[in-house]
């Protein structure tokens, strides 16, 4: 699992930086107004969307911008109306790639999506054709100086995690998709700082790619990241820290 938790951390910090030029408010309007549409508007009672509230508040996204958001999903509100859609491919040296996307127009995203790929020697695959290599899963990661590894385990379990794995500066905890919010929220009461957390697709193996190789699978997934569309990317690839700090 080496480079999954790094890539994470990556992920989060940019989402910050993100926040600033309003990218990471687009993104986390269309996830809560459609986690509102398919679960109901209230938090307490819809995880999706809780995960998603929480995640707009951890970017300092204003509480009418996230009231307006959930409005629209609830119908209280006029909005624009996303697909959500997956697409799975193929990265440079076979690194599987699987894609979250929110759309209201699908025939301009597929094309972009496939562009993406192809620009960075990768491949737009099929549905299904990678997905057998992922599996649903909660995913929080606390960096190693932020926690004591035994009572971190201790904690976590406690709370209903299945497993923690340490990855180089990070410890990984992972849960089923129904127990992360209530690890996430145990950690939060114990001020455990998060570095990442989502519920999403982790890769059951991983394909080591250094070099070149792993310059251009990087660059990928900033690209894919980067796309308007684009909620959530999860890749299989197992990146060296020293490859993965220059991201």
């Amino acid at each position: 699992m080496s480079g999954h938790s790094r890539w994470s951390t990556i992920k989060h910090k940019k989402a910050a930086a993100d926040a600033k030029r309003g990218s990471m408010f687009t993104k986390l309007i269309r996830e809560i107004t459609v986690a509102a549409r398919n679960g109901g508007g209230d938090p307490d009672g819809n995880p999706r969307l809780r995960a998603a509230v929480q995640a707009a508040r951890a970017v300092n996204m204003p509480s009418d911008n996230i009231k307006r958001a959930i409005q629209k999903g609830t119908g209280e509100l006029p909005g624009t109306t996303y697909e959500e859609v997956t697409y799975e491919g193929y990265g440079p040296s076979g690194v599987a790639v699987m894609l979250q996307v929110l759309t209201d127009n699908r025939n301009r995203t597929l094309p972009e999506i496939r562009q993406v790929f192809t620009k960075h020697g990768g491949t737009l695959g099929e549905a299904n054709c990678v997905s057998w290599m992922f599996e649903k899963r909660g995913y929080i990661v606390v960096r190693r100086s932020e926690a004591d590894e035994e009572k971190l385990f201790e904690m976590a379990i406690e709370a209903g995690a299945e497993d923690l794995k340490e990855d180089g500066e990070n410890f990984e905890i992972f849960t089923t998709p129904e127990q992360y919010q209530k690890v996430h929220d145990a950690l939060s009461q114990r001020k455990i700082p998060i570095a990442a957390g989502e519920v999403g697709m982790v890769p059951k193996t991983s394909v080591k790619v250094e070099g070149k190789a792993a310059r251009q699978v990087l660059s990928m997934m900033e690209s894919l990241e980067e796309h308007d569309d684009v909620q959530h990317v999860w890749a299989n690839f197992d990146i060296a820290d020293a490859e993965l700090a220059d991201a």
